[in-house]
């Protein structure tokens, strides 16, 4: 298993806009997270301008279905998104520990 962020760059008005979708867009999140592919995500504050969510899988794949098929992307509050492997090394979820 393998750690892959996915990384939102979200348009200006997402906190305006968010609410109409928010909903499926948090169910999308909570079936991933009983899936267990999903760890945790969220949107950077201060300003909001990106989110992170956070995937456990075997691929990159898992990740990008995920923001194929969320509304946030469907409904361009989210203007660009890419997944990028992020070779954990510490910590007790680590998934290439290094001692």
């Amino acid at each position: 298993m393998n750690h892959y962020l996915l990384i939102y760059k979200l348009a200006d008005d997402y906190l305006e806009r968010r609410g109409e979708f928010r909903n499926e867009h948090l169910e999308m999140a909570r079936k991933a997270v009983n899936d267990k592919d999903l760890v945790m995500g969220g949107a950077l504050s201060e300003p909001a301008d990106q989110a992170i969510l956070l995937f456990k899988s075997d691929s990159p794949e898992v990740a990008e279905k995920f923001a194929k098929n969320d509304p946030y992307v469907k409904h361009n509050l989210v203007l660009s998104w890419e997944v990028r492997r992020w070779m954990t090394v510490v910590g007790p979820d680590a998934a290439h520990p290094v001692t």
